[in-house]
């Protein structure tokens, strides 16, 4: 067991900023599109955080056109070029699933002041 905690403890980046449930966020992702890489941008709200060490995945959910969108990301992927945390939510809960069912107004969080 002690193998596969080290080959796991290399997998883990260092360089992400912390970041929590019911932050804004921007996650740049690299796609590969046939031979050509580009860097897309996904910006939303981190609605939940799941997992440990080189398996947790954080989702998150926007609104685009009306239609809400949620994307699930691996924390440690190698894909992920770079995470830009825009916002701190001032929130008491572990998941936010309950913003599926908002709309407009009532889909926004409170941000946390310092």
């Amino acid at each position: 067991m002690d193998i596969m905690r080290a080959i796991e403890q290399q997998q883990i980046r260092e360089d992400l900023p912390k970041f929590a449930v019911g932050d804004n966020v921007k996650v740049h992702y690299r796609i590969k599109e046939g031979e050509r890489e580009r860097v897309q941008i996904f910006q939303g709200d981190v609605i939940r955080r799941h997992g440990a060490m080189n398996r947790e995945t954080f989702t998150v959910r926007k609104i685009s056109f009306s239609v809400g969108v949620e994307r699930t990301f691996p924390v440690h992927s190698p894909k992920i070029d770079k995470i830009e945390v825009l916002r701190h939510g001032a929130i008491r809960r572990a998941k936010l699933y309950y913003l599926r069912d908002k709309i407009g107004k009532k889909a926004r969080l409170r941000e946390k002041g310092f």
